[in-house]
């Protein structure tokens, strides 16, 4: 397998992490998202992956992009170690938290949408940031009053699931923006209980080789 990511992308890490859970391995190609104006706009990309975006999965003939779809097929090509629970209106659950992330909060901070908002609207720095903390303020908002009723050592119980793996790499986002989580502290303490394990330490963005 080879992944095809960037260290910080949080689509990525989701993916990272989901690998580490499961133990295995896969080929890091590294797509850098910024040098040489993006590497994802490069043409032999687009022809692996025409979104332009990261991660993309590759396994043998498959190519497979959009790094909830990925997990899924790792999920049930081994599902030894499972990232949802068998109970199918928990797994529903599980999943409907995880695209509260991917679908609703973190497409308002990706880099794309950061660098149109600077170029063509012409905003200031300082009104893209504040862009980005009001946006995951809504989403976190939301996200600690649904932890309120599930979440025990993790987001569902616990067993590390994919709403795990989506938060993580959120907050990491959050706390590079210099969100104040003090009004998230179902989140904060997961995300604490999340990173004391080593499948999420191995695949953090800083322990990537091609972090910068």
């Amino acid at each position: 397998m080879k992944l095809h990511g960037y260290w910080r992308s949080s689509a990525a890490y989701r993916v990272r992490i989901a690998l580490n859970i499961k133990g295995l391995e896969a080929e890091h190609c590294p797509v850098h998202l910024v040098n040489n104006g993006g590497e994802q706009h490069s043409a032999g990309y687009q022809l692996l992956n025409p979104a332009q975006l990261v991660p993309t999965l590759e396994d043998g003939d498959l190519s497979l992009n959009q790094s909830l779809a990925i997990i899924q097929y790792l999920e049930d090509c081994y599902p030894q170690v499972a990232l949802y629970p068998a109970d199918p209106a928990l797994k529903e659950a599980v999943m409907a938290f995880a695209l509260d992330i991917a679908c609703d909060i973190h497409p308002l901070n990706n880099l794309r949408v950061l660098q149109y908002l600077t170029g063509p609207l012409a905003l200031s720095e300082a009104q893209k940031i504040q862009w980005i903390k009001h946006w995951l303020a809504v989403g976190f908002t939301a996200l600690e009053k649904r932890l309120a009723a599930t979440a025990g050592r993790y987001c569902f119980g616990e067993t590390v699931t994919v709403a795990d793996l989506c938060l993580v790499p959120q907050v990491y986002n959050a706390l590079r923006f210099q969100l104040d989580m003090t009004e998230y502290p179902l989140i904060s303490a997961i995300y604490q209980r999340c990173n004391a394990l080593e499948a999420f330490q191995k695949a953090a963005p800083e322990q990537q080789a091609d972090a910068v």
